[in-house]
């Protein structure tokens, strides 16, 4: 199996390998292939390496084909894991072992898989791939959703998508102690699309439609223009008003522009979605 996580240790490269660890842990897997037992786990190995996706690196040796560094590290007993970290040997096992045991050897010296999603989350807010981060972020236990770093982690994916309103509801409830320049930056962006919502031409339309309730065309503006700042729930509620009542509503437009917001706001938008399921029953 090829994976930047997995490597065939040899004369050449055990002392890169294990100079490796300063930074990232290595497991030493030793087997050979006289040793069924070891030679049936090295599969299941390269598997929990795949799956740690990066937290260590395994490193297989074949102690027939490698005799001078199984002597090395005296290699009584196969397969042997070895566990290094900081160039030192922290922990390991002897003998055959149920890959369970050597998860739980593991599990006592590396990041959890939550802890692990968390980092890969903000690497991918770090690359400006916010959609990724918060589908990572939300896979959180609820414990961990509610510490304040992940809430303006969260906030920040959710500004980036265009969630305001969930935005706002979290940056609500962020602790004194994490009401940090991050904060402060994320709640600067709520405030100028609190301001690009609720432009001069969005109160006026909103001013005409209030004295003339029933006036589909200026409510199809006025719902264009609350779509255009994000405001799409809304846009959706207003159109809704009007469709419900009479699909054909000015000529079949404001189907149109009911159908443009749903389509824009994509399959996955549990507003849509609901939207969609409504428009369905009366149409069917």
């Amino acid at each position: 199996m090829h994976s930047e996580f997995i490597v065939e240790m040899n004369q050449q490269n055990f002392q890169q390998i294990l100079e490796g660890s300063m930074s990232t842990p290595v497991v030493v897997y030793f087997w050979a292939p006289m040793s069924q037992e070891s030679a049936d786990l090295v599969p299941q190995m390269q598997q929990l390496a795949q799956k740690y996706a990066g937290a260590f690196t395994l490193a297989t040796l074949n102690c027939e084909q490698e005799q001078q560094i199984a002597g090395q590290f005296g290699i009584q007993a196969l397969p042997t894991i070895a566990l290094f970290n900081q160039g030192q040997a922290v922990d390991g096992l002897g003998g055959p072992q149920p890959i369970q045991a050597i998860e739980a050897m593991l599990q006592k010296h590396l990041p959890s898989q939550d802890e692990l999603n968390l980092q890969q989350a903000l690497t991918l807010i770090s690359e400006q791939k916010h959609s990724e981060a918060l589908a990572l972020l939300s896979t959180l236990p609820e414990a961990l959703q509610n510490k304040g770093e992940i809430k303006l982690a969260k906030a920040d994916c959710l500004l980036a998508t265009a969630q305001f309103t969930e935005a706002e509801a979290l940056l609500a409830h962020i602790p004194l102690e994490y009401q940090d320049n991050y904060y402060k930056g994320l709640l600067a962006k709520l405030e100028l699309h609190a301001q690009a919502a609720n432009s001069p031409e969005i109160q006026a339309l909103e001013s005409q439609l209030a004295s003339d309730e029933s006036n589909a065309k200026i409510a199809n503006e006025l719902a264009l223009q609350y779509h255009e700042v994000n405001r799409s729930d809304e846009a959706l509620a207003l159109l809704w008003s009007f469709i419900a009542k009479d699909l054909g509503a000015l000529d079949g437009e404001m189907k149109k522009t009911f159908m443009d917001v749903l389509s824009a706001l994509g399959q996955e938008n549990a507003t849509a979605k609901q939207y969609r399921r409504q428009l369905y029953s009366i149409l069917y």
